[in-house]
C-alpha cells in the first residue's frame, strides 16, 4: 500500500477590519484580537500531529495564523506566493452593506458579466492550477506524513471545486470554508483519494462569518453577536 500524505489547507483567522473592505492582497491587515485566539487555538488542536512541513500566503493575516502553529511545532514556514488571495476588481471598495454596495455603485456591476470565469477577478482555472502546484510541493516535502499550507478562502475553495469536479460556478455564501477551517487532502502516493473538512476551533468563529460574501473580514465590535 502506498505511503499515506496529508496537505491541510488553513484558512485564516479573523481580521482586523471594521469598515468591510474587500481587501484582497492588500497590505496591512491584521488579525483582530480573536483572529490571533483562533490561531493559537489552532496550534493547540492540531499541534500534536505528525505535521512535518509549513507553507503560508505572504499575506499578514496569513503568516500570523501560523505562527503560533510554526512555534508549536518547531517549523520555520516557507513563504510561497502561489497560495496568495486572488486577484479582485473589488478590493479596496467596502461591502459593509453587502448588496447596497451595487444599488450605490451600479458601475460595479459592468464586472459581473460571467460568473464562470469569473469576470471579476482572477480565472478559476488559473487560481486552482497555482494552489495545486503549491499543494503537490507540500505533498512531496511532507511524503508520509502531514503539512500545513495557510490560505485563503476562495483559492482553497476553488481548489476544493476543482478536484472535486464540481462547477465553479457558487454563490460566496454557499462556500464550506469558515475562518481557520482545514479542508484536508488526503493522498496516497501521489493519487488524492478523499477531501475532509473540519473546524477545529468552530466554537470560536463569529456567526456572521458563515454568510458573509466575499470573506470581508471581521465586523466593528459592536456589530458582533
Amino acid at each position: 500500500m502506498s505511503e499515506q500524505t496529508v496537505v491541510h489547507l488553513l484558512r485564516h483567522g479573523e481580521v482586523h477590519n471594521p469598515t468591510g473592505v474587500l481587501y484582497g492582497r492588500l497590505d496591512g491587515y491584521h488579525l483582530s484580537d480573536l483572529g490571533r485566539r483562533m490561531a493559537q487555538g489552532v496550534a493547540d488542536a492540531i499541534g500534536d500531529r505528525d505535521i512535518v512541513h509549513l507553507r503560508t500566503s505572504p499575506l499578514e493575516r496569513a503568516r500570523e495564523t501560523l505562527a503560533p502553529l510554526a512555534e508549536t511545532l518547531g517549523l520555520t514556514p516557507e513563504v510561497d506566493p502561489r497560495v496568495i488571495e486572488s486577484a479582485n476588481v473589488f478590493q479596496g471598495i467596502s461591502f459593509k452593506e453587502g448588496a447596497m454596495t451595487f444599488v450605490k455603485r451600479p458601475s460595479l456591476l459592468r464586472h459581473m458579466y460571467n460568473p464562470l470565469k469569473p469576470s471579476w477577478g482572477e480565472p478559476y482555472d488559473e487560481i486552482a492550477a497555482r494552489m495545486l502546484a503549491a499543494v503537490h510541493d507540500a505533498r512531496d516535502a511532507a511524503r508520509g506524513h502531514e503539512a500545513v499550507i495557510v490560505s485563503h478562502q476562495l483559492p482553497i475553495w476553488t481548489t476544493r471545486l476543482f478536484v472535486e469536479k464540481r462547477s465553479y460556478l457558487h454563490h460566496p455564501k454557499h462556500r464550506q470554508c469558515t475562518l481557520c477551517s482545514l479542508t484536508s487532502m488526503v493522498f496516497e502516493g501521489d493519487q488524492l483519494r478523499q477531501v475532509r473538512y473540519s473546524e477545529p476551533v468552530g466554537e470560536m468563529i463569529p456567526v456572521g462569518d458563515r454568510s458573509a460574501p466575499f470573506s470581508a473580514g471581521g465586523a466593528a465590535p459592536e456589530d458582533k453577536p
